[in-house]
């Protein structure tokens, strides 16, 4: 089942905070806009978020101090800044702070996203680490031992491609797997050959799926792919 990840996101300029709201919305997370840093942190403090977006440059509360404060509360939480300083002195202090990533503008929307998507894998790995067992259909999928039992006990090995592929699938069950989400989650680069290469390996998942009629690996095309089953 997808997750719903919850963005606490703080942008000074409102226009571009508008603009990321929309943008992270459309992509399926929730998120709350703040305008400063001490209603961001008053927010964080009510709300039960997975993930900070923060500017660095805002009133009455600057994104460092913020995330200084966030810390306290909540040392795990993944932290973003957004900023326009990009002189050595601040990243370092920014990553000195606790941050997982410091992104400089102008920037690339997509970019971004990318980078979100990668830290909330993360933070979804951990939540699962302690159960890496997922029930697709009539299959049991063991996302650490990289296994798909059937319940007749028929065991498929998997690689660790198809492996990796498959628990993006299976965490949007019954959603979009964008292909370009995937192809730079797994192959870090979205070139033809890594495409085709993606291609192959979901070939392979439906041969390994295919005992189960009601499992079933959608191509939506021109978009990516969906794992649906019930």
């Amino acid at each position: 089942m997808k997750e719903n990840f919850k963005i606490l996101m703080c942008e000074d300029d409102e226009s571009l905070g508008q603009l990321l709201k929309e943008y992270f919305q459309d992509k399926g997370y929730s998120v709350d806009l703040l305008y400063d840093g001490e209603a961001g942190f008053k927010a964080f403090m009510k709300g039960d978020y997975d993930f900070c977006l923060l500017d660095v440059m805002m009133p009455k509360k600057d994104g460092f101090s913020l995330a200084k404060d966030i810390r306290i509360q909540n040392p795990e939480i993944p932290i973003v800044f957004l900023t326009a300083k990009c002189l050595k002195e601040d990243v370092i202090k920014g990553f000195q702070l606790g941050a997982d990533d410091y992104v400089t503008k102008p920037f690339s929307m997509e970019e971004l996203y990318y980078r979100v998507e990668a830290l909330m894998r993360r933070v979804l790995g951990k939540r699962t680490s302690a159960n890496s067992t997922y029930k697709i259909g009539d299959y049991s999928f063991d996302s650490q031992k990289r296994t798909l039992v059937f319940t007749d006990g028929t065991e498929s090995k998997l690689t660790t491609k198809e492996s990796d592929l498959l628990l993006l699938l299976v965490s949007r069950a019954n959603d979009l797997l964008e292909r370009n989400v995937a192809l730079k989650s797994i192959w870090v680069d979205d070139n033809y050959f890594n495409a085709r290469s993606m291609d192959v390996y979901i070939t392979r998942l439906r041969h390994v799926l295919s005992k189960d009629p009601n499992v079933e690996i959608i191509n939506i095309h021109g978009k990516g792919y969906k794992l649906a089953f019930s």
